[in-house]
């Protein structure tokens, strides 16, 4: 390569690891978690592309359809936050609501696992949402890390919280 060839490669320093960055590691675990929720729902109707039918929930006979939507609306949408929260806006009070609901997610994903092995879900499902609950408990100690992250990085620098 010759200088000012419009190929030259810029690099970029490396002095801290991926590891200790807590946002990589929560973005991560965020996109993992909504893959593997959006797998958990693709499986679902996967009968449909083999003709066959899809069971209808239980749960349509008590709430509507439409709050079900909205549901898995913002059910999805606050893991997108999370991740641009983190990456944007790492203040300790994001991190204290950032880690709250990380424990909301983690509380429904259990009771999603044992809802559906008192239905009879097949086995694919009940070991696809095992995996997201230890995706999620993996998501609860990164949040509570990154809480004692900024709790130690005051106490060195004396910031007041």
């Amino acid at each position: 390569m010759t200088p000012n060839s419009g190929d030259d490669v810029i690099l970029l320093p490396m002095n801290k690891p991926i590891a200790n960055d807590f946002s990589a590691r929560l973005t991560a675990l965020w996109t993992v978690f909504l893959l593997g929720t959006l797998f958990h729902t693709q499986l679902a109707l996967m009968p449909l592309f083999h003709n066959l039918s899809v069971a209808e929930s239980h749960a349509h006979n008590y709430i509507s359809v439409n709050a079900v939507m909205w549901f898995m609306l913002i059910f999805f949408s606050l893991p997108l936050l999370a991740i641009l929260g983190s990456v944007f806006h790492p203040s300790l009070r994001f991190r204290k609501l950032h880690f709250g609901m990380t424990l909301i997610y983690s509380v429904l994903n259990l009771l999603h696992l044992v809802m559906d092995s008192v239905i009879s879900v097949p086995g694919y499902q009940i070991v696809l949402m095992a995996l997201l609950f230890c995706v999620g408990l993996a998501l609860n100690a990164v949040a509570y890390g990154w809480i004692k992250a900024h709790d130690s990085s005051a106490k060195h620098f004396n910031f007041s919280t």
